[in-house]
């Protein structure tokens, strides 16, 4: 894996101001993996008492980044990473703070062989959703690409 000398959690907050919004931190991120955490405050509830489906998603969706960047984040300078789909199931009531722990499904090396072809390479992240007593409320599958950077007309 990729060892890089930023903070991926801090990047990742810092360019994604919505994040920061709703309060997502990180416990860890590093070698294609990455834990966050949504705190657990009134105004992102639903109509059950529990966090918004949308909090919840971008809870997911953001700890798939930062599991996805730990990995490839050196690939900065020659390609954009773009979220190119999701899928969710809910499976359970969230309820409190919940955490998602997000695992890249490929091995770094397959992403960057296919960028060093010319290809634009397409991956999967993998994230689990769970409440305080580590119960899976969702899961999310997090498909990503790395666009090439165009060349400089």
């Amino acid at each position: 894996m990729s060892t890089m000398s930023l903070d991926v959690g801090a990047l990742l907050l810092q360019t994604v101001p919505f994040a920061r919004t709703l309060g997502i931190t990180f416990d860890s991120v590093g070698d294609g993996q990455a834990v966050s955490r949504l705190p657990d405050r009134q105004d992102l509830h639903n109509h059950v008492s529990g966090p918004h489906a949308g909090a919840l998603f971008t809870l997911a969706e953001s700890a798939s980044g930062a599991a996805m960047l730990s990995a490839l984040g050196d690939q900065l300078e020659r390609a954009v990473p773009l979220a190119v789909s999701a899928r969710v199931e809910y499976r359970k009531l969230a309820m409190g703070e919940v955490h998602a722990e997000a695992r890249l499904l490929v091995a770094r090396e397959e992403v960057v062989a296919k960028l060093d072809a010319g290809e634009r390479p397409v991956f999967d992240v993998a994230v689990d959703i769970k409440n305080a007593d580590g119960a899976v409320v969702s899961t999310l599958t997090v498909t990503w690409t790395l666009r090439p950077n165009r060349p400089a007309a």
